[in-house]
């Protein structure tokens, strides 16, 4: 049977492996000897569930949402990661990494973060484990997610605002790159996203299943089956969306829609959509799809979203675009912002601006009654207010009041 999954050498299908410099290669190999031996050890199992359930809170909640539904005319049912301690699923992924970490023997950890999440979540369980903490952060995010650098310093981490490039997301996993190559023996590297060498794009989006598991046995109590007929999420790197499709990914029930950012418009000049812009090419240690020039020098990435703003994608959904498994949609600023003030007023949730991408891709698609539909809320919009007050003064949300 045909799998969308990873296979033995680190490829989902011409995607992926692990292109690294000399001096990490002893890292990475000795991580892709570890993560499965330890991930799917009973010890790992317990204290990881364990820790989901009574500091998380997992299971998160699969609500119906009554009046978007009336509104796109189908089931639409959300996955509340943005109830998760810390306010988005990258917590997930945070306290599985950081138990293999020390069981790897490290002993100091570091980060990269774009809208700040996986550097809050990585802060917090460095704070949990009592380990010294390092988060790289381009300028451009640490000026405009300023509540979540603060929760990091509270937290105990350093953060270190990088200045190159257009200081974003990019730039801050470069500069944690630079720094694994300085400390390869003590410092252990937890990635946020299903990016970088084999084996994190597989291992994150294990430690992400943990949504999709809970969706099918959700959906077996709400609906009677436990799949449902559209799964929508954003993609940035991609590890909520991964999490999302996980255990649906070789079902072919299942229409798999991912909304990357569009932008100003994928023919701006300022986008973010990589599927649709991206050519091959290698990024941060692995093959995917990458926004590059005629030289294959990597080209500047925009959007509204600090949290999708990067010029490659993982390399498990450059696939799932190749083959077909999936539909993705260029989702603009306007149109992410117009669906977080949709869901804020029709369902009292404010979502985060990644999130809201995916929001915003239900108009584009065309539904029959009867159609289930899984939207994954990957945070909450705690952390984008000042960007959702500036839109309100401008207009935005107005046909929603």
């Amino acid at each position: 049977m045909k799998t969308y999954q990873v296979d033995e050498k680190g490829y989902y299908g011409r995607f992926g492996g692990a292109y690294v410099p000399e001096i990490l290669h002893q890292c990475v190999e000795d991580l892709q000897k570890t993560y499965l031996t330890v991930l799917e050890s009973e010890s790992f199992r317990k204290e990881y569930e364990q820790l989901l359930r009574d500091y998380v809170g997992r299971p998160s909640p699969l609500y119906l949402a009554k009046r978007l539904s009336d509104k796109y005319g189908c089931r639409i049912y959300l996955k509340r990661e943005d109830l998760n301690h810390t306010g988005a699923h990258k917590i997930n992924n945070t306290i599985g990494q950081i138990l293999l970490a020390r069981r790897m023997g490290k002993t100091r950890i570091i980060a990269e973060t774009g809208a700040g999440q996986h550097g809050v979540a990585t802060a917090t369980v460095c704070a949990l484990m009592d380990m010294p903490c390092v988060v790289y952060m381009g300028k451009t995010d640490v000026e405009r997610q300023q509540p979540n650098v603060e929760k990091m310093e509270m937290l105990g981490a350093t953060v270190v605002p990088v200045t190159s490039g257009n200081m974003t997301l990019k730039d801050a996993t470069n500069e944690a790159i630079r720094d694994w190559c300085c400390h390869p023996s003590d410092t252990y590297y937890i990635i946020g996203s299903t990016v970088g060498p084999h084996p994190y794009p597989d291992m994150v989006a294990r430690l992400q299943s943990v949504i999709s598991e809970e969706i099918k046995k959700q959906l077996l109590e709400q609906e009677g089956r436990d799949y449902p007929d559209y799964l929508f999420a954003c993609v940035g790197g991609g590890s909520n969306a991964a999490g999302t499709i996980y255990h649906y990914i070789d079902d072919d029930r299942v229409k798999i829609i991912l909304a990357e950012a569009g932008g100003k418009g994928v023919d701006s000049g300022e986008s973010a959509a990589t599927i649709h812009l991206g050519k091959l090419g290698i990024i941060h240690g692995s093959r995917t799809l990458v926004m590059q020039n005629e030289d294959g020098q990597i080209e500047e990435p925009y959007s509204i979203s600090a949290g999708l703003d990067y010029p490659g994608i993982g390399p498990i959904h450059a696939n799932l675009a190749l083959e077909h498994r999936a539909t993705v949609l260029a989702i603009d600023d306007d149109e992410a912002l117009e669906a977080a003030f949709e869901l804020t007023a029709f369902e009292g949730i404010i979502p985060a601006l990644e999130s809201a991408h995916a929001l915003g891709a239900l108009s584009k698609v065309a539904f029959k009654p009867e159609d289930v539909v899984v939207l994954t809320v990957s945070g909450r919009g705690d952390k984008d207010m000042e960007t959702y007050i500036k839109a309100k003064k401008a207009g935005y949300g107005s046909k929603n009041n």
